[in-house]
């Protein structure tokens, strides 16, 4: 009967160490569960970070596009302007040479369409 009485003894401890065996794998799966969901409730919140993120930096992005064309088109306006008045100004010069010296406005034209015809056969 001591057999017996040995045997139920381990038998019960073996159930009693199955039990305890199951709720700890029971909680470790409930862990990791957890666990997961943390993760990925982190990676959520990481891609929105990522994506205000970009949002804004394409945001300041197009604001200095906006800038940068704007300037460039302000200075090609200046340029634009200075030289309309530049050709105007040589224009005006021209005329006052042509009126005040006809004979010698006529010379010179002649002389650099001769030159102009010379180097063109060349």
């Amino acid at each position: 009967m001591n057999e017996t009485a040995k045997n139920a003894a381990q038998s019960e401890a073996d159930d009693k160490a199955y039990t305890r065996l199951e709720k700890d794998l029971t909680a470790v799966k409930n862990d990791i569960a957890h666990l997961s969901q943390q993760v990925s409730e982190a990676v959520n919140a990481l891609g929105a970070v990522a994506q205000s993120q970009a949002r804004r930096g394409l945001r300041n992005a197009r604001a200095n596009v906006e800038s940068v064309m704007s300037d460039a088109s302000d200075r090609a306006g200046t340029i634009a302007n200075a030289a309309q008045d530049a050709a105007s100004s040589v224009g005006d010069t021209l005329a006052d040479v042509i009126n005040e010296r006809p004979v010698a406005t006529l010379a010179f034209a002649l002389g650099l369409g001769f030159l102009i015809g010379v180097t063109w056969r060349r």
